[in-house]
């Protein structure tokens, strides 16, 4: 097994990538190439990095492609904020999906910290 398939934040990033699939789909059309795929590469980085750092040899690896999920996550935010305020979505949907990026950027964070006391700790 992959080692990034064990981890949390992996295994909550791909369950949000699907809810971000199925809200953008509330999203007007002819922001198909713009803020649609804009939100879908964003999310779907977030678990792409975290794998990816996971493969990697080094634990000062692994830190670094937390940090891009982490930067991810922001982007996430950002774009949801950008909708919110268009009026794509409404509000009240997005509570959720806020509520999700953040739990995704703690456990992130969380687990960034985790290998960062291990580093310390040799």
């Amino acid at each position: 097994m992959r080692p990034h398939r064990k981890l949390l934040a992996w295994q909550e990033s791909i369950k949000f990538a699907k809810d971000i699939y199925f809200i953008t789909r509330l999203i007007p059309e002819e922001e198909k190439f713009g803020i649609i795929s804009q939100l879908r590469r964003a999310v779907v980085s977030i678990s792409l990095n975290i794998a990816e750092g996971a493969a990697r040899q080094s634990a000062k690896e692994f830190i670094r492609f937390l940090f891009i999920a982490d930067g991810s996550s922001s982007e996430v935010d950002t774009l949801l904020e950008i909708c919110k305020v268009l009026g794509f979505i409404p509000e009240e949907k997005l509570k959720f999906y806020f509520e999700k990026n953040e739990k995704i950027s703690a456990l992130t964070n969380g687990l960034r910290k985790s290998i960062e006391r291990k580093i310390k700790d040799k």
